[in-house]
């Protein structure tokens, strides 16, 4: 559940010329049974909305309560949980989250407007607060190479960065009226690519300027969530559209594939494993499902959540090949391992 639901859209933009192989997706391929485990826990606090996961620094599954004022800690191998507490008196809605090289856990307030870094071992939260009024709502966050936390900003139209050494944050207004600033990841070369949901277009941030270029995607596209392969293509998910797409940032070249539950399959939370597999999540379709897409033959693979789902907003995979999802609409939390 995102602070901002409208979407206006504008053409009066310029954006990079790129030369795409297809205006539409190529024909929804074969699928095949996802021989996988799909685990899932209960979040203590019903009514939680889970909304992101990420690993943690020991490997363990980190996850907001959006609608709780809390983060949530699972280790999966025991089943145990610990809930942490936020600002009193006050939702500042966690969102997006993503853990340091310190075992901190850094999250996006969306409700509040600033970035928040807890101490596990301590549970004391830092607020950074947003230098500008206008940009009240941070949204997804990843750190690069360097120890820098980038984010985006949907309903502000903007992306940002902090470091953490100093506090500073720095803000950069999207050239796209209404872009609405969405999922962001880091490439191989510490360069920040972000997903523009309000219309057709990725974003690529100059790491030195913050300043920002647009590849435009085929017509109709509306990208939400991004992972980036070893070879820094970027894949993404088409939410409005029902496809999954590759972005080559060096030539501008956009392949789409129909996702397997069609153009109304609304996919969603997606990650790369290790192995380069791409996983991504359908979120218009009941139940849920996972869907996993192999780059080198081009073909998918599809399994239910047993829960069904209730809207995998994001994924995140573990360094050993496991994908950690958070089950929003039915407060559960998960891990899809390959089937033994």
């Amino acid at each position: 559940m995102d602070r901002n639901s409208g979407i206006l859209f504008s053409s009066a933009v310029f954006v990079l010329g790129v030369a795409l192989t297809s205006r539409g997706a190529a024909p929804a391929a074969e699928v095949s049974d996802l021989k996988v485990t799909i685990r899932e826990w209960d979040v203590p606090t019903k009514g939680a909305h889970p909304h992101d996961p990420a690993v943690g620094l020991d490997g363990a599954l980190w996850f907001t309560e959006q609608m709780a004022n809390k983060l949530g800690r699972l280790d999966p191998t025991t089943g145990q949980f610990k809930e942490y507490s936020l600002v009193e008196g006050k939702n500042s809605g966690p969102h997006g989250l993503v853990a340091d090289r310190d075992g901190n856990i850094w999250y996006t307030a969306n409700f509040g407007g600033y970035i928040g870094k807890l101490d596990p071992r301590t549970g004391k939260v830092t607020e950074y607060q947003m230098p500008d009024e206008s940009v009240d709502d941070p949204h997804t966050a990843v750190f690069d190479a360097r120890g820098i936390l980038w984010f985006t900003a949907q309903g502000g139209n903007a992306v940002g960065r902090l470091d953490p050494r100093t506090g500073k944050i720095e803000l950069k207004k999207v050239q796209t009226e209404s872009a609405l600033p969405y999922g962001i990841q880091i490439d191989s070369k510490g360069i920040p690519f972000f997903c523009e949901l309000g219309t057709n277009k990725m974003g690529k941030i100059d790491p030195a300027t913050i300043s920002i270029t647009e590849y435009k995607l085929p017509e109709g596209a509306r990208p939400r969530r991004l992972a980036i392969a070893a070879d820094d293509s970027v894949y993404f998910t088409d939410f409005k559209g029902g496809n999954l797409g590759r972005l080559d940032p060096a030539t501008g070249t956009v392949k789409m594939w129909v996702s397997p539950g069609g153009p109304d399959s609304g996919p969603y939370g997606i990650a790369i494993t290790p192995d380069g597999k791409v996983w991504y999540s359908e979120s218009g379709v009941t139940p849920n499902t996972i869907i996993q897409f192999d780059p080198q033959t081009e073909k998918f693979a599809r399994a239910s959540i047993p829960s069904g789902g209730g809207v995998v907003r994001n994924m995140a995979a573990t360094a050993d090949g496991r994908v950690y999802i958070a089950c929003s609409g039915v407060d559960k939390v998960g891990v899809v391992e390959r089937a033994r």
